[in-house]
């Protein structure tokens, strides 16, 4: 679920009362009507927080294909199943923040319900190597069946809860969902070189159904739960990063004595994943959000963010495999493995993120700049990691001394005024 194409309703005025807290008692059946976007103090709740996790599983794993198919040489087809499978793990995972967010009642039967959506995730994990190796998507299509049939479920108990233009919203979603599912069985009874076409207009029809359905009704999602929810899933993805890295680094040298191969690969992605973390939460971004059009942007765009991120792992994890001999593939595409989701990481964070609090034009363009250099990057052969990871702390230091530098101007200017 997210924010519509309209303007987003007026923040609580001073005048308005303020919601009242949730109750704390777990109660069998809670009527699920929308809480307040002006709630004080909303944070991620543990159901959350374990939902994450759970979804990290599906990730990993698909990380992992990702790697063999590369590895093995067949990088294109490898790609394409990542981004379908991963499309499918984000949709999901991000519906339910979105909804989680103005309908979170915190009954048991919404916990019920929320447990069989991550049943659903681990079916769809469990399936993941059968769409790669063998091209057979039943598994991943039973997987996120259950997920959306749960998120039906759902839509269904904000619909009776809710009155008039809400009702029909939640009504819509419902319907949206399911008939996007059943569209979704392409997948299964076309021909396999129909496959690409089949996600590229079910993906668009997927993305499509909270524009409709909320075209006459705003949700009361809110922007500081929001931006929590995604800031700790980011967080996530880039651990399941390192934790890739780290378990090839490691299985490398206990079979191989090539360390002075594998340590630029070792430096460098940490300094990747510690560039991304930073660039990541330079500044807050909930403010940003209060605006729906800016929140619908917003959230569709971490598919890349989430995506590439954890492709940075797979590609660490590839170029340790060259090095030291059990990749089929040239050195040019273990780099290009890394480097070029690294850009793509870099790009879409300044397009999300950092372009709406950087100051002149070269704060402007210190990610862009660091995003190309970083391809270039991918020619410098065995140094094609490390390169790529002293560029990204290139370009969170230059963002620091800018931001020092016009802090320093302003204080200056201020100082002459007075």
């Amino acid at each position: 679920m997210l924010g519509p194409m309209t303007s987003s309703p007026p923040p609580p005025s001073a005048a308005e009362p303020t919601p009242p807290a949730r109750p704390t008692p777990l109660s069998p059946l809670r009527p699920m009507t929308a809480r307040g976007r002006g709630e004080a103090h909303r944070v991620a709740s543990p159901l959350e927080l374990f939902f994450d996790l759970c979804f990290v599983v599906a990730i990993a794993q698909a990380g992992v294909q990702l790697v063999h198919a590369v590895a093995a040489g067949h990088s294109g087809q490898g790609i394409l199943n990542y981004a379908m499978i991963f499309f499918a793990i984000w949709w999901a995972w991000m519906n339910f923040s979105w909804f989680a967010s103005a309908y979170d009642n915190d009954d048991a039967l919404y916990r019920i319900v929320t447990l069989v959506q991550i049943a659903g995730v681990l079916v769809l994990a469990a399936g993941v190597s059968k769409a790669f190796e063998e091209h057979d998507f039943l598994v991943v299509w039973l997987g996120y069946a259950i997920m959306r049939f749960a998120m039906i479920a759902q839509w269904l108990r904000a619909a009776r809860a809710g009155r008039g233009a809400e009702r029909t919203m939640a009504l819509r979603y419902a319907g949206g969902v399911f008939l996007c599912q059943v569209g979704w069985l392409g997948l299964l009874v076309l021909p396999e070189h129909a496959r690409p076409w089949v996600f590229l207009v079910m993906a668009l029809l997927e993305l499509s159904v909270p524009v409709y359905a909320e075209k006459d009704f705003t949700t009361s999602w809110h922007p500081h739960h929001i931006a929590e929810r995604f800031g700790l899933f980011t967080i996530i993805v880039l651990g399941e990063t390192i934790a890739a890295a780290t378990v090839a680094v490691k299985s490398a040298v206990d079979e191989h004595n090539a360390l002075g191969e594998l340590l630029p690969i070792a430096i460098g992605g940490l300094l990747i994943v510690f560039a991304a973390w930073w660039i990541y939460f330079v500044v807050p971004i909930h403010g940003h959000l209060r605006s729906n059009r800016e929140s619908f942007l917003w959230g569709y765009g971490h598919y890349l963010i989430f995506g590439s991120a954890a492709a940075i792992g797979a590609g660490l994890e590839v170029a340790v495999e060259e090095a030291v001999g059990k990749a089929h593939v040239s050195t040019l595409t273990a780099s290009a493995a890394v480097t070029l989701p690294t850009a793509l990481y870099l790009l879409t964070v300044w397009v999300l993120h950092s372009r709406y609090f950087k100051v002149g034009i070269a704060q402007q363009l210190v990610l862009p700049t660091a995003a190309l250099l970083v391809i270039v990057c991918t020619f410098l052969g065995e140094w094609a990691v490390l390169g790529a990871g002293i560029v990204s702390a290139g370009a969170v230091a230059s963002g620091v001394m800018l931001t020092v530098r016009m802090a320093a101007r302003q204080k200056g200017r201020a100082a002459t005024t007075a």
